[in-house]
């Protein structure tokens, strides 16, 4: 294991579905001291990918943060005995595609929307620090919806736009399972798009009509994921802030500094778990969407 994955951790919340999980190491930083996206948003809040194991196959949900993740992830699966990996990309984020080279050789599949978005921004993502170069590109693209199987699993796609225009969230219908991306966070939602927020807040009521039963957030508490994940009510609270947010800022209204006064009812119903660093993506999230707002 390399320094840059010594504090990896794979956890198994479902048989045969795993979460490559790092960060939320207080004190602890990968890159550089200096400001980065790795450091600043992926490591310092905790960030996963995930893998769907059956017979053999193998469907890795985003390629994680660093090449040295995504090697670590391959290994993994080759001592699990699988020989065929495919790739699903969650959207276009650095945090979610820094180790695609390592799955040069695979299906890599993601939403047209995706691979226009990682076209239209490549030079910022080979030229970032830390930079992802060469950025490898998805080989399979799909719109709206995309079922596969791995093994004698059922697998969909499914286009949410939610935090990015281009969510792909993975929807195993067997199991009632919601692998999300960033369409879902824990403690709250960054708001990467803040004019988008009236979309963000329909496509999370459409998501919330889905049956869903447990969801594995790329961001989250890492306990909560080793024990199965959240429950719909993280939906619930993630929608809620956002029309909180928007509603207040559209009357004039000031927003609570505090996170943790703004979200204390889904505290504490359980919903979700405060992480102080979430402070820094709340006034992130007030600044932003009150320029779009006043637009």
């Amino acid at each position: 294991m390399s320094e840059m994955t010594s504090t990896l951790r794979i956890l198994e919340p479902y048989p045969g579905i795993f979460a490559y999980y790092d960060g939320r190491v207080p004190g602890k930083r990968l890159h550089a001291k200096t400001a980065n996206w790795l450091d600043d948003g992926a490591y310092s809040l905790g960030v996963a990918s995930y893998a769907i194991v059956d017979q053999g196959e193998a469907l890795v949900y985003d390629t994680h943060i660093s090449l040295d993740h995504a090697k670590a992830i391959r290994t993994h699966l080759e001592a699990l005995g699988v020989t065929k990996i495919r790739v699903v990309l969650s959207h276009w984020h650095k945090d979610h595609i820094a180790g695609n080279a390592i799955f040069s050789d695979c299906e890599i599949i993601g939403l047209t929307l995706t691979a226009e978005k990682l076209k239209d921004n490549r030079e910022k993502i080979e030229s970032a620090n830390p930079p992802i170069s060469p950025l490898v590109m998805p080989t399979t693209l799909f719109d709206g919806r995309l079922d596969l199987t791995v093994g004698t699993r059922r697998i969909e796609l499914h286009h949410f736009a939610i935090h990015s225009a281009d969510g792909n969230v993975i929807w195993m219908p067997d199991e009632r399972l919601l692998l999300a991306g960033d369409t879902l966070e824990d403690t709250v939602t960054y708001i990467s798009e803040a004019a988008e927020i009236g979309t963000h807040i329909s496509e999370l009521a459409r998501m919330a009509s889905w049956p869903i039963t447990k969801i594995l957030p790329a961001h989250g508490d890492a306990e909560r994921i080793a024990s199965g994940g959240y429950g719909p009510d993280l939906i619930d609270a993630n929608r809620a802030y956002l029309r909180h947010m928007a509603g207040a800022i559209a009357a004039g209204q000031d927003i609570d500094p505090s996170l943790k006064s703004f979200v204390e009812e889904e505290i504490a119903s359980g919903a979700v778990l405060y992480f102080a660093p979430y402070e820094e993506v709340h006034a992130s999230n007030t600044a932003a969407v009150r320029a779009a707002l006043s637009r």
